[in-house]
């Protein structure tokens, strides 16, 4: 039986909340999101006042979100809806509705000041309502930053569950996917993958066979047939592991780090390319992500 025509037009949406501490880079991540995906000719900027979701006088003047905004783009055709709400204690009742209407809360996490009051806040409330998260970590290409430390905080802090999707390269100016297609860590070695997904052998921290590998036993856990297959052959083919790696995500069983750098670009076309393939539609089960444990404080 064919499907109806607007059941398949919702599943070529996503719906996406930016969440997080004020400063954190947001508003800077969504407009490079925008020009990547080609919504707009060139990034703007909080310091000139040009970016699009800070349109009101005062927000421009202060150079922070006072309200949440709403914005649409398309990616390798589908339609991406994305709020980017403010960080500021004092207007989270704006980042608290904004949750209420997608399916997705993407924490962003400043790799600098690392995880801060409101980003445990919105990463608590995300779970309460059954979203599926999303952890991105902005400015991976600012000075003296450790990230490697930075991803045991953001695991102590949100839980075990939160494992790096991707590791940054080369000094914070691009990533290499650690799921679907790591690369040879060997200088010169030959793999099927994406050429853009590039050398893995110079990652900024870890390696990308140790974080695939703890990807693929964390997703293969949501199928007992993969808990087999993977314990009798030591690995399985990231390619058949789509559909329990979105189980994964429904249950809140992997929440995926990201990292990005609004500034330079880095990871932002990865980021583009996991709200299209992982992140739920609304033709999914409405609240399909279970319920998670309390935060470890």
């Amino acid at each position: 039986m064919s499907q109806p025509a607007n059941f398949a037009a919702a599943r070529a949406i996503r719906s996406i909340a930016l969440v997080g501490q004020a400063g954190a880079g947001k508003t800077s991540l969504a407009e490079a999101l925008l020009h990547r995906s080609g919504a707009i000719a060139s990034a703007g900027s909080l310091e000139r006042g040009s970016t699009v979701s800070d349109f009101d006088p005062l927000e421009r003047r202060v150079q922070h979100s006072l309200n949440s905004a709403v914005l649409h783009f398309t990616h390798r055709g589908t339609r991406i809806h994305l709020i980017d709400t403010p960080g500021m204690p004092d207007f989270v009742g704006q980042s608290m509705t904004a949750l209420e209407a997608v399916d997705t809360a993407a924490v962003v996490v400043d790799a600098v000041a690392g995880v801060e009051t409101m980003s445990l806040r919105m990463m608590e409330w995300a779970a309460a309502r059954r979203l599926c998260r999303l952890v991105i970590v902005n400015r991976i290409d600012a000075a003296g930053v450790d990230l490697a430390a930075l991803v045991q905080q953001i695991r102590a802090a949100f839980g075990t569950e939160c494992l790096p999707l991707n590791l940054p390269a080369a000094g914070g100016t691009r990533v290499v996917d650690c799921f679907f297609n790591p690369m040879p860590a060997v200088p010169g070695a030959v793999s099927d993958g994406d050429s853009s997904n590039g050398d893995s052998s110079d990652v900024d921290f870890s390696s990308v066979e140790q974080a695939h590998r703890a990807l693929v036993e964390q997703v293969v856990e949501v199928d007992p047939a993969f808990v087999e297959r993977y314990l009798n052959e030591g690995d399985v083919d990231p390619r058949e592991l789509h559909a329990p790696l979105e189980e994964a995500l429904r249950q809140g069983h992997l929440i995926p780090i990201c990292f990005a750098s609004a500034r330079n670009g880095a990871g932002v076309a990865e980021l583009l390319d996991v709200f299209d393939a992982l992140m739920p539609n609304p033709a999914k089960t409405t609240g399909a992500c279970t319920r998670a444990e309390p935060l470890n404080r």
